[in-house]
């Protein structure tokens, strides 16, 4: 019964958020091509690839970048803007009178937003590979399964840690502010600017112990055919979900006590 009941407020969470998505196709597809920078870099390494050694081949390059922005549609995440609207307004009172913790609602809110979003990034793929059929490749059965795995660890990790940041939002009313900072460093270390090799070889030792390439650069970089460490990075992975885990759930048991506190 209880597994029952879980598969029904599943879907019915499910089923409400996706249509409201639905509602919003216009709004969705300018932030599907609000994610183009990906694009916009690739011309200029493409430019660069002809006058450097950056052991990427242009095609590479074309490939990378192309795998850079699918994955990038399906880690974005806006969590903390939302709890940080939702505390503040007070919302959170009504979620807090559901049996459901708030970080469920606003996790399928994020799933099915993937899913109604998902037949546009298939146009703009088929739209890229018309422009460039040089670049069109189809990842084999195994690497096609094991980036969908990657790609989904990566969702869930930057949703974990977004939504740690935004439990700040119980002491402070800018905890976006934070996401921000810690935006600035993942667009410069997860693979987003550049692939991770052509970073030099001591700086990029230092970041494959950090979250942030994980969540761009070693999914596209499987995508692409780039020889990588799997387990060791799920591993890194795994750990980093773990800190984070432990850090959210103990900011969310402060957090409600002063909220409670406050008597909201």
């Amino acid at each position: 019964m209880q597994l029952r009941y879980i598969l029904r407020v599943t879907t019915t969470l499910f089923a409400t958020y996706y249509a409201y998505m639905l509602e919003y196709r216009a709004e969705l597809f300018i932030w599907l091509l609000s994610n183009s920078l990906p694009f916009i870099l690739m011309g200029a390494w493409l430019k660069a690839s002809e006058t450097g050694s950056f052991g990427f081949t242009a095609l590479e390059f074309i490939r990378y970048f192309l795998a850079v922005f699918v994955v990038r549609q399906f880690n974005i995440v806006w969590v903390i803007w939302d709890f940080e609207k939702e505390l503040i307004s007070g919302q959170l009172s009504h979620r807090l009178l559901q049996p459901l913790d708030p970080f469920w609602h606003h996790l399928i809110n994020h799933i099915a937003e993937r899913f109604a979003r998902l037949p546009m990034l298939v146009v703009l793929i088929a739209l890229f590979f018309i422009l460039y059929p040089q670049s069109f490749w189809v990842p084999s059965w195994s690497t096609g399964l094991m980036a969908t795995f990657i790609v989904t660890i990566a969702f869930l990790l930057r949703f974990l840690i977004q939504y740690t940041f935004g439990l700040l939002s119980f002491w402070t009313e800018r905890a976006s502010a934070i996401e921000q900072l810690w935006f600035l460093a993942y667009i410069f270390l997860s693979g987003i600017i550049a692939p991770l090799d052509v970073f030099p070889p001591l700086v990029r030792d230092i970041v494959l112990w950090t979250p942030f390439p994980y969540m761009v650069y070693f999914p596209a970089a499987l995508l692409v055919g780039k020889a990588i460490a799997v387990w060791q990075g799920i591993g890194i992975m795994a750990g980093w979900m773990a800190i984070f885990f432990v850090a959210n759930r103990w900011l969310w048991r402060k957090g409600i006590q002063q909220y409670s506190g406050m008597g909201a």
